[in-house]
């Protein structure tokens, strides 16, 4: 089964929670990376066009302008390790929680003949399981790694984990992750 990594919304403006997932995501980087299986960025933020009254941006009308994200501004920027390290991988721009939603990403995994997607990053309750489920109900196997997500907090993070296994699909740690691709490839 072909499987891909999608790493969520890694920026500036979610650095500080981004630091509890990063080591894990790193290490999954590194995994698929050296296996040659793809991965594929999203980065959140919102063009111009967005901020112009009236309002027709859901997150734009739910944030304001002043608690968006827009593209091209500093905390709109990937975090630098991961801005090392995308290389040639696909960097898909999003402007709401679901990196399908008028994005390329299905295309991306269509062309890769991907059957399954790990999604890592943050937050975890908004983008990382928006993004899960779409995957889940377009067709694609779907894992979302426990401990490569984080969110503003434990409690809100975990919660979202319990909704996600409740209905679609496995939680997985990043070692199980690794552990599980490792057994297939062998097959």
């Amino acid at each position: 089964m072909k499987t891909a990594l999608l790493v969520i919304d890694m920026q500036q403006y979610f650095s500080d929670m981004a630091e509890k997932a990063t080591p894990n995501i790193k290490t999954l980087q590194k995994h698929f990376s050296d296996q040659a299986k793809p991965i594929i960025y999203t980065q959140h933020g919102h063009p111009e066009e967005d901020f112009k009254r009236p309002y027709k941006n859901q997150l734009v009308r739910k944030w304001g302008v002043d608690g968006s994200i827009h593209r091209g501004s500093p905390d709109w920027e990937l975090i630098p390790w991961v801005k090392q390290s995308v290389g040639d991988a696909p960097v898909v721009a999003k402007n709401t929680y679901d990196a399908f939603v008028n994005t390329n990403l299905a295309q991306l995994l269509e062309r890769d003949q991907v059957d399954r997607v790990v999604v890592c990053g943050v937050m975890t309750d908004c983008c990382c399981e928006t993004t899960a489920r779409s995957a889940f109900n377009l067709g694609w196997e779907t894992w979302l790694v426990s401990d490569a997500c984080y969110s503003v907090d434990e409690e809100q993070h975990q919660r979202s984990l319990h909704d996600f296994a409740f209905g679609y699909g496995p939680l997985w740690t990043t070692d199980q992750v690794i552990d599980a691709l490792k057994k297939e490839d062998k097959l």
